[in-house]
């Protein structure tokens, strides 16, 4: 049987923008995947997290944060559920940290939290995306899973629709070895193929963040849109940070947020960027940055509304690193920032 990683083994140069636009596979190797099991499994997280998890159904996906008591970001996941566990997927530098941390506040609850990157139903993830990837799923999944944010369990494992990218769906397939072994030489010879990098890229240009290591407590969820892609419930009750979180909402305290951008050379998450009308003080920070394939880098970055405003109406006005950095060309969102008033 085939090596499915040597068959999606990115070759070349980067996935730009366009080829992730016709279709792409990418085998995603860098994020991590714990598993809540038992009763109290969604009662805890829902006393946790940002979003609702006691009504989180089976054919539901969603985004949810992790906040310190001060409203600040220390995780992002991506949640979903079957009969006998929830999940939580994140970037696999920041797992360990946060599943422990996790765990000191299960006290008495009856659940249980587990690392499942390697189990053997979801030990390889494939990020699906493009215009011709619904195609190529359909040769084993019937049907898709029909909107954003839902999904389908199969005898090959489950299928996450997620945030569109590009005018198209995307999807992330968590499989087994065996699985992927077999499905690989279909997915290589009828799509792109890139890494994490390209998965990377189409979540940016989904508009969706992910908390890094180089990010946590930078960010109230709302300064990175995350309320705007319903990763925060505001009628769930209690969680760490909350009363932060409600305040910035409906206080008028929020000043920032999150924008796509094109930068001709290199970023990385955590990075400063710094506007022209105020050349003395950073006005915001890199989030996600993944290699575009023409040389450059696209972005997605937090800012002051008053930079980002300057950005989108005058070139060169945000630049990276410092007043006399690299210029920020910034991209339509694929979604509307609207709430720019609070």
């Amino acid at each position: 049987m085939s090596n499915w990683n040597q068959l999606l083994t990115p070759q070349g140069k980067p996935l730009t923008p366009t080829e992730l636009a016709v279709g792409f596979v990418a085998a995603v190797t860098d994020q991590g995947l714990i598993a809540l099991t038992g009763a109290d499994s969604a009662g805890f997280l829902h006393n946790q997290l940002t979003n609702d998890v006691e009504h989180l159904g089976q054919d539901d996906v969603r985004l949810a944060g992790y906040c310190t008591p001060k409203g600040r970001l220390q995780a992002t996941f991506l949640m979903w559920r079957n009969e006998e566990s929830i999940f939580l997927q994140l970037p696999r530098e920041i797992q360990p940290p946060l599943q422990k941390r996790l765990s000191m506040f299960v006290l008495r609850a009856k659940t249980k939290l587990s690392d499942a990157t390697d189990a053997p139903a979801t030990q390889v993830a494939l990020g699906l995306g493009g215009g011709m990837a619904e195609a190529v799923l359909q040769t084993w999944f019937d049907p898709l899973p029909d909107k954003p944010y839902t999904k389908v369990e199969h005898a090959l494992g489950t299928l996450l629709r997620l945030a569109n990218a590009f005018g198209a769906p995307r999807y992330l397939w968590l499989t087994s070895a065996d699985i992927a072994a077999t499905v690989a030489p279909v997915l290589a010879d009828k799509l792109n193929v890139g890494g994490n990098e390209a998965w990377r890229l189409a979540e940016i240009h989904a508009g969706v963040p992910q908390i890094t290591a180089a990010t946590q407590e930078q960010f109230v969820p709302q300064m990175i849109n995350f309320e705007l892609l319903g990763g925060v419930n505001f009628k769930k009750g209690c969680y760490p940070g909350q009363e932060i979180v409600a305040r910035s909402q409906y206080l008028g305290k929020l000043k920032r947020r999150t924008a796509l951008v094109r930068i001709a050379g290199a970023a990385a998450p955590g990075a400063e960027v710094f506007a022209e009308s105020d050349p003395s003080q950073p006005c915001g920070m890199v989030v996600n940055a993944a290699p575009n394939g023409l040389g450059g880098t696209d972005a997605l970055v937090e800012m002051k509304l008053e930079a980002l405003e300057q950005g989108t109406a005058r070139a060169s006005a945000v630049r990276l690193g410092s007043a006399d950095g690299v210029a920020l060309e910034f991209l339509p969102m694929p979604y509307v920032l609207d709430k720019l008033d609070v």
